[in-house]
C-alpha cells in the first residue's frame, strides 16, 4: 500500500469515527404523561379541603369553584381547565391566620397526597 493510500484511509476512518451519534445525556420520558382528569382533581380538592378542616359551604363542579370556611376565614378553591389540557388550581384564604405551614400549604399537601404525588 502506498503512503498516500494509507493517509487517505486514516483520514476517512477519522471522519467516520466523528459521525457517531451519542445518546442525549439526561433522562427520557418513559411514556406520554396524561394530565389528571377534572373529576379526579375535583374529588381530590374536595377531600383535601375536608382533610385540613375546611367546612365546605358550596361546591359548584360546573363552575369549578369550592367555597368554604375555616376558623371564620372564607376559603375559595378554583379548578380551571386550560387550553393545553391541564388544570389551573387556585387556593385563596386571605383572612386565614394559620401560619407555619399556612392553610394553603396544608391544603396543597393534602391535595398532592390525594393525587398520589
Amino acid at each position: 500500500m502506498s503512503h498516500l493510500l494509507r493517509v487517505a484511509l486514516v483520514a476517512v476512518l477519522a471522519l467516520l469515527a466523528g459521525c457517531v451519534v451519542a445518546p442525549y445525556p439526561g433522562t427520557y420520558p418513559s411514556g406520554a404523561s396524561t394530565p389528571p382528569s377534572f373529576d379526579r382533581s375535583w374529588d381530590a380538592a374536595l377531600g383535601a379541603a375536608s382533610d385540613v378542616g375546611i367546612q365546605v359551604t358550596r361546591a359548584d363542579r360546573a363552575a369549578g369553584r369550592i367555597s368554604g370556611i375555616k376558623a371564620g376565614a372564607a376559603v375559595t378553591i378554583e379548578l380551571q381547565p386550560q387550553a393545553d389540557n391541564t388544570l389551573k388550581l387556585s387556593f385563596d384564604a386571605p383572612a386565614s391566620q394559620e401560619t407555619n405551614p399556612s392553610l394553603g400549604e396544608r391544603w396543597a399537601g393534602a391535595y398532592n397526597r390525594r393525587m398520589g404525588r
